[in-house]
């Protein structure tokens, strides 16, 4: 199972969010420090969200995203404000892993079949953010919708990947709901990639065992509740 870091962008610094609330923002100096500082630590691969994009700007923070990747040459899926096509191809041509498809793949679900077509399924990842079983998009506003379900069709339009974010306890530290992730799990063949919650290298262990490919750590990896180093230990 991969690890995979957060690095989220908001105002050209890296920061982190509790429940995805703006003004909820802490500050830990700027995305390369951080983006280094993970890689340094043994990750290799990272888990970027422009929030300015996720907010409404979807061309900010593109300088930073770019030096990012240039400089690291890392492995990188990002999401954030992605609202067409031309914003995926942006992404996808000035090197970025994957695109991370959310708000946008429900609006208008055929740019996930399109983006597979002309990039490859690899780079297409599907978000699914949930809040009780129900997908929520707009900035986790507005619901969708059973996500399962929406799964499915990601999978059958030629996603290559997943990417759930359980909603009801992401940024909180207190733990994952592994009910819903197995329910997933159980309904694609696609990989899974889970974010929210994860706090501990028993999460870590959990999600492992449950045959998820990825964890995004955020909020406890910032706060030193959970050290990078044992968690790619837990995943292994």
């Amino acid at each position: 199972m991969m690890i995979f870091p957060a690095v989220d962008i908001l105002g050209g610094q890296c920061v982190q969010l509790v429940q995805g609330r703006r003004e909820s923002a802490t500050a830990y100096g700027t995305p390369l420090e951080n983006a280094r500082r993970w890689l340094d630590a043994g990750a290799d691969a990272l888990h970027v969200i422009n929030l300015d994009g996720a907010f409404g700007s979807a061309g900010a923070n593109a300088a930073v995203i770019r030096d990012l990747i240039q400089e690291t040459g890392v492995f990188v899926e990002l999401g954030g404000g992605i609202r067409s096509m031309e914003d995926a191809r942006s992404w996808l041509d000035i090197g970025v892993g994957r695109v991370i498809l959310g708000t946008i793949a429900v609006r208008e679900p055929e740019i996930v079949r399109d983006l597979s077509l002309e990039y490859g399924p690899e780079q297409v990842m599907a978000g699914v953010d949930a809040r009780e079983g129900r997908v929520v998009i707009e900035g986790w506003e507005e619901e969708a919708g059973d996500f399962l379900s929406w799964a499915e069709r990601f999978e059958l339009l030629g996603a290559g990947s997943l990417l759930y974010t359980n909603v009801s306890v992401e940024g909180l530290c207190q733990g994952i709901d592994t009910a819903p992730v197995a329910a997933l799990l159980g309904r694609t063949h696609l990989p899974v990639v889970v974010a929210g919650g994860i706090s501990s290298t028993a999460d870590v262990r959990t999600l492992r065992d449950l045959g998820v490919a990825g964890a995004v750590l955020g909020s406890a990896l910032y706060s030193g509740k959970i050290m990078l180093e044992e968690a790619l230990e837990a995943a292994r």
